[in-house]
């Protein structure tokens, strides 16, 4: 049975200690970036490693709320101001830094962490209607939470591509 430095076992151990293991890898990309270099397109994707993390930390957000009861409905239709803030989730935009990126994300992660190890993981709360997500399902603190380490694991893994591509430092290996 794992057991954590707070005290915690079983399961609430296991989804912090994953979920913080899949958080380093992905902060590990970031590391010795500068700015420009967080911003930087490296593969033919958008996606940059800045972006990344920015992405990750409101996904994040977004579920740690959800999870709390907080879930909203998405819209169904998109306005040009909508879509431009979404995209903006994806890089750093003017008067953001790296450094600002990852202490928000830091914030965000503590957050979380703290609803892991507080939260009912049983309860669950239906999903927001979505155009991809029919009525009526429904998912549990625990699903959130793993969502979020799959998210983040996913995420992670773009981010160490990008990261490569710039100046060849990898994650593993």
């Amino acid at each position: 049975m794992t057991t954590n430095e707070q005290g915690l076992t079983g399961e609430r151990a296991d989804i912090l200690e994953f979920l913080g293991k899949h958080r380093g890898f992905l902060r590990h990309t970031a590391q010795g970036l500068t700015d420009e270099q967080a911003s930087t397109r490296s593969t033919i994707s958008e996606l940059t490693v800045g972006g990344l993390i920015k992405h990750v930390s409101s996904t994040e957000q977004h579920w740690a709320e959800f999870a709390q009861g907080q879930g909203g409905s998405t819209p169904t239709e998109y306005t040009p101001e909508m879509m431009a803030s979404w995209q903006d989730q994806f890089r750093l935009v003017e008067g953001e830094t790296l450094a600002d990126v990852l202490a928000a994300y830091e914030k965000i992660a503590a957050a979380t962490d703290e609803l892991v190890r507080t939260l009912d993981l049983d309860t669950s709360y239906e999903l927001p209607s979505a155009p991809w997500q029919p009525p009526g399902v429904f998912w549990t603190v625990r699903r959130v939470f793993l969502h979020i380490t799959a998210e983040t694991a996913q995420h992670a893994g773009h981010a160490d591509i990008i990261r490569e591509s710039i100046d060849g430092q990898k994650t593993m290996g």
